[in-house]
This record gives C-alpha cells, structure tokens and sequence, in this order.
C-alpha cells in the first residue's frame, strides 16, 4: 500500500480505533507497554554461597520482529530505498539468588536475520527502523549477520530499600530508556543506585562510562560520532563527533521521583555529560479524580539544555546543517511539553502539545526521547529547534473493558510543524500510529504496528519524506 491510500487507511482505522494499556502478566515477569520488563519473582535469598547459582532463576524469551518501510518518493528521494528487515531470536537472563545482598545478573542475546527478508550488505545502510535487528558495521565490513550480545551483565547490591547495580545494565529515566522494542535493549556500562528510603520518594543516581545501542555488540561513547564506529544513535547529534568531543565521554545522571501530595507525580532530573551538555527537566502530573471511574490528568514537562562544550564550531543542529540557526555554535535549548488525559479502566484519550525554543536541537542519543509520552509518534523525532508538534491519541484495552481477552488497540494523529527556514530539518509532517496487541494466554504476546507519515512539502526545497512502515512482533516468554 503505498502512501497515497493515506486517507483512506486513517479513516479506516480511526473508525476501528479509539501505549497500548494491555500488558502481559505471568508468574515470573510483566512485559509493559514500553516494553519494560518488570521481574515478578526473583530468587530467594540465601544463607549459603553453595545456593548461590542453585537457587538461581532463568527467564527465557523467544521472539521475533519483523519491519517493512515503504518510501512514496524512493526514485526522487536521494539515497532513499524501500527496505525490509527481519530478527529472529531471543534472550536468556540469568539471575543469581542474593547472598548478603549480593547478587549477579547476566543476560545474552541474539538476532538471527533470515537470508530471504534482509537487505544485501550493499544497501544496508538504506535500513530505516529494521536496522537495529542487525549491526550494520558487521554486515558493511563482513557480510557478517547477525548478533550475539551480552547485554546485561552486573553485580548488584541490596540493602534496606536501596540497591547499587554495576556493571553493564539497563537503567530507565527521562533520558535514558532500554527502549527493547527491536530484539537487543539499549543498556549502558558503569554504576547506578536507586534509593527509596524516604516516603514516596524515589532518588536515582548513575555514573556510565559507556553505552551500547541495540544494534551494536560492544560498548562505545556515550555522546560521540564516528560512523557506525561509536554512538550512531539515530537521535545523535552528528556535528558532536570524537575528533570534537573525544570518545572517552562519560554520561552522569540524577532523578528524583516524589510522590508525597496526593494525586500529584514529580520529576526533577539532571543529566550531564561533562564539558559537552547538561540538561535540567522539570515534570509533574496531577490526576483529579471525576467520579469513581473516570479521571483527568494534566502533565507538563520543561527540558532546559545547557552548552558546556563552547565550541567556535556549528553543532547546534542535530544533522550537521545550521543554515537557518540564530547561534550556530551553541547547544544552549529549551522545550516545552503540555498534556492532558482522560481516562478510565479501559479508555484513555490524551492531547498533547511540545514546542522546542528557535535554539538547537534537543540532545538525546540516550534513547529517552524528549517529547514522549507528549507528542512523539513512532520513529519520529520533533525535537529539532523552533518545531511544534500538536497531538491526539486514544487507548482503548478491550481486555479492561471485558469485551475481548488480552486484546488492546492505540491511535495517534499528530501535526508536526517543522521550521521551513532550517534546511538541516525535515518538511512539515502530519503521522498516524496504530499499535494493536493481543496477549494469548500468559506467555505469549502478538502486536503489529502501523505508521502512516505525509510530508508537506509545500513551497520548500526539503525532500519528501513521505513513507508507510509496518511492523510485527511476537514474543514468547518462559
């Protein structure tokens, strides 16, 4: 279906349609909507080193993604091909059973792409959201598909209501995210604390040295670019490269949750990456309560990013063209986030609004995107300066609503209006998002999920960027 049935599938599926609220739930874990996994049984504590891998657990998870990206524009958009991509594999996540609150975790991974639905080593580098089934490093230099990954492995501390995790490890904040949606999470290397030791109040720490992104089977710099050599993340700034900024760049982080008044959430987090950028948000959510079963709740997020590096340089766009900036060589930005829900068991409608200050662009190669849970529909990234985005979304879990067992569907519709002055940022934009997910039974979990994007060109000289993406995932746990 190429993109001119736009119209025609929005209203189809806004007449199907009203994350997805649908989670799936067994014995030993929660798969969320993000994709998180929350581990519902851990192993006993133990009085004896000789327990310690005896009385240890094993989660199993078989999976498979599946990606198709369809350009309108493929033969008048340059260096743009219709691509497909396929990962078939899964992970085991090995916990040791805590001794004097000393435990170990380890967790290996592997994506296998089938011969017959992949791209030739020639055009991988025309993969959009499928390359993270595979590392295109290893396909360009060897034909090499295919990925084993450790990626989890750290030692971990418990003591009262805190833990100290070290070692390579996933950590889950406003700016860094696992964001396991494809086969490998995004996990970071170095130390964290979380601490709950005071009332409603959750404070995290960490101190990484190094990140490795999904589609990569080594560490590399948290911020710096080289090619798919170091962070090629695609919300990396391109202009911040390692002959820039080095590649031994740390990435250090304080959150703090507070939960103390009633019916209201709050966030204060500080991310830095020492004489590069900083970035202080504010977020907070108040849920009033309508009747017994229904609710509003307004939320707000305010990200301020701080230039630390001081360069003589252009690095304030994120795709190395500044014509269009007012202070090319600045990271100095700021954004603005707006929401409001409602909601019940079942049904929830939000809209939502971002506007990013005519600065730069937002940093976040973190996989923690600035405007989720905002404005930010699938693959698209509208943190570019001076761009508002303007959008609706509806849940509904036909599970909650006991109409159809473990069956649940979510829409976005959202305007994104890009600055048509930056020749470095892409053409207005208007997307449609359809997650539908089906748990069968306990253990197993089929979701697709569709985004529509039609590009509006208008009067501009940008590209066309108009595509349709369609994507399936199947998950089995054990």
């Amino acid at each position: 279906m190429k993109i001119k049935s736009f119209s025609l599938a929005a209203v189809i599926f806004l007449g199907f349609t009203t994350t997805v609220n649908a989670t799936l739930i067994n014995e030993k874990i929660t798969l969320k909507p993000n994709m998180v996994i929350q581990h519902n049984k851990l192993p006993p504590s133990v009085d004896s080193l000789s327990k310690v891998f005896s009385e240890g657990m094993i989660y199993g998870r078989i999976r498979t993604n599946v990606f198709y990206w369809d350009w309108q524009e493929e033969e008048n958009n340059a260096g743009a091909k219709d691509n497909r991509a396929m990962g078939i594999g899964g992970s085991i996540v090995y916990k040791t059973a805590p001794y004097s609150g000393i435990s170990a975790t380890a967790g290996l991974y592997t994506t296998q792409n089938p011969a017959w639905f992949r791209e030739s080593a020639e055009d991988v580098s025309k993969l959009k959201a499928g390359k993270d089934t595979l590392s295109r490093k290893q396909v360009s230099n060897n034909s090499e598909y295919g990925m084993n990954v450790l990626a989890q492995a750290y030692l971990q501390y418990d003591i009262s209501k805190s833990s100290v995790v070290a070692g390579r490890q996933t950590f889950e904040t406003v700016f860094t995210k696992s964001n396991d949606t494809k086969m490998i999470p995004n996990s970071f290397d170095g130390i964290s604390t979380t601490v709950k030791e005071f009332n409603k109040t959750t404070l995290k720490l960490a101190h990484f040295r190094a990140q490795k992104l999904r589609d990569h089977t080594s560490s590399h710099d948290v911020i710096g670019y080289s090619g798919w050599n170091e962070n090629d993340d695609s919300g990396v700034n391109k202009s911040l490269t390692t002959a820039l900024v080095g590649n031994n760049n740390s990435l250090n982080i304080i959150a703090l949750t507070n939960k103390s008044i009633k019916n209201l959430k709050t966030n204060l987090s500080y991310a830095v990456v020492p004489n590069v950028v900083s970035n202080l948000t504010l977020e907070a959510h108040y849920t009033i309560p309508l009747n017994d079963d229904w609710k509003i709740a307004p939320g707000v997020r305010y990200m301020n990013q701080f230039d630390n590096l001081g360069t003589n340089q252009n690095v304030a766009n994120l795709a190395v063209n500044t014509n269009g900036y007012t202070n090319p060589t600045s990271l100095d930005a700021n954004l603005l986030a707006l929401r409001v829900d409602l909601k019940n068991e079942a049904f929830l409608a939000r809209l939502g609004y971002s506007k990013i200050a005519d600065k730069a662009d937002i940093i976040a190669p973190w996989r923690g995107f600035p405007t989720g849970g905002f404005t930010r529909a699938m693959a698209q990234y509208n943190w570019y300066a001076n761009t508002k985005t303007y959008m609706a979304r509806a849940d509904y879990d036909f599970s909650k609503a006991n109409i159809l067992d473990g069956f649940s569907v979510m829409l976005r519709y959202a305007i994104q209006d890009f600055d048509n002055n930056k020749a470095g940022v892409q053409a207005d934009s208007k997307v449609i998002h359809i997650d539908a997910r089906q748990n069968l039974g306990k253990n197993i979990e089929a979701k697709i999920r569709i985004g529509l994007v039609k590009a509006d060109v208008g009067d501009t000289s940008k590209k066309d960027i108009s595509y349709n993406e369609y994507r399936a995932e199947l998950n089995y746990f054990f």
